[in-house]
């Protein structure tokens, strides 16, 4: 994150400064930023924390803390800062001569650099600038906690101010404050929780520590009683002219800067990392908004059962989410609303691993028929002992289907109606109804054990599961050999019969191929169902889009169940606006 980060400071005697501050440098370090390297530094441990490299081979000191008198110096001269013969005090962090700290990230070839003042002028400026203003006119109500304020020329400034305790402080306490800058003010307001929540944390630490120096001196010499005694003396002559205590006086805590340096760095590239841009060409998919309505109606449900008693749903009635299953191996096991987490504990690797390994083993004219039937949304019923083989061809075959078309009972030990699922999978010895097998409306899949003349051939090493399996596939309406069929089918069968397309190559093709459909039944729905265009007109349309055939036509009409409610709703919105109505007209 291209971000500068910044403990100040509000001396009693000469105003806002800025003690500590964390940089973020892209690019090598700048001249005489490496130069201060010593031997005997290099050799120092290094240590690693969050894919951070810490390190005690730091820049050597620059004109910019007021080492030198150098009167081109960006950084206060020695008459402004409290005096410490060369130590810490209140207005300086590092002592003099101190190079800084540096810490390298090795995933990015970033490094972190850390010092009283930003090196680049221009930067000094702008810290400097929002450092006045943080302790100043920029606080909030109380003069402590959050607050966000910047420009376009200046940059945009998330502010933390807060007080550490001082028993020989004015009140008591000293204030400090904790800046970020940066110029981008959309990703600094995205990140406000994120940067609340750990700026917050090292100031409570740092609170926390000074608090038991406080105590500690308040218990050993009470300065309350003593200045009480001496309530008519100015107070700063009280103070003899001494300078103000460094903050790692404050808080005991001779490696503060180090931890803070950590700290700092460590915020720098969380807060880059954790948001990242995605490009997006286009509007979502229907599929994508049918997701995000399921996860959210499953979020409302979750919530609603918090605080409630779960009542036992009667077991010989497996529930049934659109695009998603819920399965029910006995009475005593409960539902689980999500087919990913569907008995996981017993689930083996996927038995068909993709809609080619699938053709292979039940063959071209068999698969054909059932992929007919997937696509024209008629029920697909599964009957089989292995129960991971069933939920395995669900898997598989559910790709070739928008997710809102999905309605999936992985197992069950009696027959459901189609208006419940269109994917069912039962135990062998479940009775069909007979009207269903002569149905030209569903399809069954029966997995028999193979006799020995039947033997399906092994084409890889982890298929001996398959090898003993005879798959036998039959329906009241079986597609002909010479059926044109729906295009889509068509396509798909070109792609799985391609051997130059990898099987990740068929899955895109697939996406395409659906997106692609998916849109033609967006116009048609638009067509038919919001401007109630007459059968002529749809007849042409279904012409121009190229699904006039009867299979398309079907097929589209199916699919137009998979539309997400965000889309319809839009639709509907749209048509009963008055300017919508203007415009027809």
């Amino acid at each position: 994150m291209n971000a500068i980060v910044a403990l100040c400071h509000f001396c009693e005697l000469h105003g806002p400064r800025t003690l500590f501050c964390t940089e973020v440098l892209h690019s090598p370090l700048p001249q005489g930023a490496g130069s201060g390297d010593i031997s005997g530094q290099n050799e120092q441990g290094e240590e690693e924390e969050g894919g951070i490299q810490m390190s005690s081979r730091i820049r050597s000191h620059s004109p910019a803390e007021g080492a030198s008198a150098d009167s081109s110096s960006p950084g206060p001269k020695k008459s402004d800062m409290c005096e410490a013969s060369g130590k810490t005090s209140g207005c300086r962090s590092l002592a003099g001569g101190h190079p800084g700290y540096v810490s390298h990230d090795k995933e990015t070839s970033i490094k972190y650099v850390s010092h009283q003042h930003p090196n680049h002028p221009q930067l000094f400026s702008i810290v400097r600038q929002a450092c006045v203003r943080s302790l100043s006119c920029e606080v909030c109500p109380g003069r402590e906690g959050p607050i966000f304020f910047g420009d376009e020329q200046h940059g945009f400034v998330f502010s933390h101010t807060f007080f550490i305790k001082d028993s020989l402080a004015r009140g008591f306490q000293r204030w400090y404050s904790i800046i970020t800058i940066m110029m981008d003010r959309i990703y600094l307001i995205n990140s406000w929780p994120f940067l609340l929540g750990k700026i917050r944390g090292i100031i409570d630490e740092l609170q926390g520590k000074a608090l038991k120096v406080f105590e500690a001196e308040q218990f050993g010499c009470p300065q309350r009683a003593q200045r009480m005694n001496t309530a008519f003396t100015p107070f700063l002559h009280q103070r003899n002219g001494n300078a103000a205590r460094s903050l790692t006086s404050l808080t005991n805590d001779e490696n503060l800067w180090a931890c803070l340096h950590t700290s700092f760095a460590w915020l720098l590239k969380a807060c880059g990392s954790r948001l990242t841009e995605k490009l997006l060409e286009g509007a979502p998919t229907e599929d994508t908004l049918v997701q995000m309505e399921k996860l959210a109606d499953l979020k409302e449900e979750s919530e609603g059962w918090d605080g409630s008693e779960e009542e036992e749903k009667p077991s010989s009635q497996p529930d049934v989410v659109e695009g998603q299953e819920l399965s029910k191996s006995s009475p005593e096991t409960s539902l689980m609303p999500d087919c990913n987490s569907w008995n996981v504990a017993h689930r083996r690797l996927s038995v068909f691993r993709s809609l080619r390994h699938m053709r292979q083993v039940l063959g071209a004219s068999a698969f054909r028929m059932l992929a007919w039937h997937v696509l024209m949304g008629n029920q697909v019923i599964w009957k089989a002992q292995d129960v991971d083989l069933v939920q395995s061809a669900f898997d598989v075959l559910r790709t070739m289907l928008p997710i809102g078309c999905v309605r999936i009972i992985p197992y069950s030990e009696q027959y459901e109606e189609a208006y419940r699922c269109n994917f069912l999978g039962l135990s062998p010895h479940v009775q069909i109804p007979p009207h269903i097998l002569s149905s030209e409306f569903a399809v069954l899949v029966e997995v028999r054990a193979a006799t020995r003349s039947s033997l399906y051939p092994t084409l890889f090493d982890d298929e001996q599961s398959l090898n003993k399996y005879e798959f036998v596939v039959t329906s009241g309406s079986p597609v002909a050999a010479d059926r044109v069929g729906p295009t889509i089918l068509n396509k798909i069968e070109a792609a799985l019969t391609n051997q130059n397309l990898s099987v990740d190559v068929v899955d895109q093709c697939l996406v395409c191929l659906k997106e692609e459909w998916m849109n033609k039944v967006k116009v048609l729905f638009k067509f038919t169902k919001v401007d109630s265009r007459p059968k002529e007109d749809t007849q042409k349309l279904l012409s121009i889009l190229g699904a006039a055939e009867e299979d398309n036509v079907k097929l589209l009409k199916f699919w137009m169940t998979g539309l997400s409610k965000t889309y319809k709703s839009h639709l509907m919105s749209t048509v009963r606006s008055p300017t919508s109505s203007e415009s027809r007209n």
